[in-house]
């Protein structure tokens, strides 16, 4: 199939496959295995059900890697593993006709799920990994039922590509804020536009909300119109900061220092703390006299070795900011709690903290 003939979908970036080989049903996964390392792409055109149990099976097919012996080792190698994991698995590929119809036998209907991330079909033919694809139509249901978030009165409804705010300690933070009534206020990375709403309910008097990702921008302004709050929520495509100050400045920035590898990473991965340190530069000049920002960080990249102790005390002192007051929580989400997890060691120590910021 020549790429002219159809629209390749990766959140990788990855380039088009130049050719992909039809296979159904009767390949197992070690033959499965060997053609995909091999950098072949392979076009499933069996059974759905059947196309996801192979994907289940290469999965368990990769090689494990050995216990490392320190918290960075141990991050550095499940990197490495999500890598080679990806590399292969998304060579597994499946074809949506112009309609976004996947036709495999006992396919459920993914076109909605793909309008609702691509739009509208531009070509006759769609390839895209099938782990993607499954991705995609776990994201649309979380869309179409809402996610709960303790203390915000009605439902968060995540679109696919925007980090899911399922854990809450970064929430429960927030929630034990001070007064915030009339207060105008800037969120610099909204994501869901969560922390946003839950500040609008709670009184604040509006909010200028930003986020380099345009899924992100979308998923925010459908969300206040579903809560009844875009009245006083306004929300654009820009990095870092609206234009102006605000009395409270909030941002949620990607906690570790690392480079992302997908579109999807840059929630979670911030590259030499490049937009942690340029919101701390920025943060004093977009602030009215008396303002606060109000900083929520995780300590992992400190546990990991990612990042050394004292390094944002540092970063504080150079920017002119000083701590007024902050309050930590301790990690309660999933990982913290699973003893198997590679990263338990650190994941189980990892404490949540919310820092309020002022000029010196």
């Amino acid at each position: 199939m020549s790429t002219d003939t159809f629209t390749w979908h990766s959140e990788s970036d990855a380039p088009a496959p130049a050719r992909t080989s039809p296979v159904d049903d009767r390949l197992n996964a070690d033959l499965a295995l060997k053609r995909l390392r091999r950098g072949e792409y392979l076009l499933y055109t069996g059974d759905f059900h059947n196309a996801k149990q192979l994907l289940g099976a290469l999965a368990r097919r990769l090689p494990k890697y050995t216990p490392p012996r320190s918290p960075l080792e141990a991050f550095r190698a499940e990197r490495r593993a999500r890598q080679q994991e990806h590399d292969v698995l998304s060579h597994l590929v499946v074809q949506l006709d112009r309609d976004y119809k996947l036709s495999l036998a006992r396919a459920p209907d993914v076109s909605q799920a793909c309008r609702w991330t691509w739009g509208e079909p531009t070509a006759d033919t769609t390839l895209v990994p099938l782990k993607q694809l499954l991705g995609m139509l776990g994201a649309a249901e979380w869309r179409k039922k809402g996610l709960a978030v303790p203390g915000l009165a009605g439902l968060l409804h995540p679109h696919y590509g925007v980090y899911l705010p399922t854990r809450t300690d970064y929430v429960e933070l927030l929630l034990r804020l001070p007064d915030v009534k009339g207060k105008r206020v800037f969120d610099v990375g909204t994501g869901t536009g969560v922390l946003s709403f839950l500040l609008l309910q709670h009184g604040a008097h509006s909010v200028q909300a930003t986020d380099v990702d345009p899924r992100a921008v979308a998923c925010a302004k459908e969300n206040a119109e579903r809560l009844g709050l875009q009245e006083r929520f306004s929300v654009q495509q820009a990095d870092l900061f609206p234009e102006g100050r605000a009395d409270l400045v909030i941002c949620n920035p990607p906690w570790i220092p690392e480079p992302p590898k997908n579109r999807v990473d840059r929630a979670v991965f911030d590259e030499d703390s490049r937009f942690l340190t340029r919101f701390l530069e920025g943060l004093p000049e977009h602030l009215t006299p008396g303002g606060e920002g109000l900083l929520l960080l995780s300590d992992l990249a400190v546990l990991l070795g990612l990042r050394p102790g004292g390094w944002l005390e540092e970063q504080l002192q150079r920017c002119g900011l000083q701590v007024k007051w902050k309050r930590s929580t301790p990690a309660r989400h999933g990982k913290a709690q699973d003893a198997s997890d590679p990263l338990h060691a650190a994941r189980s120590r990892e404490v949540t903290t919310l820092y309020c910021l002022a000029p010196s």
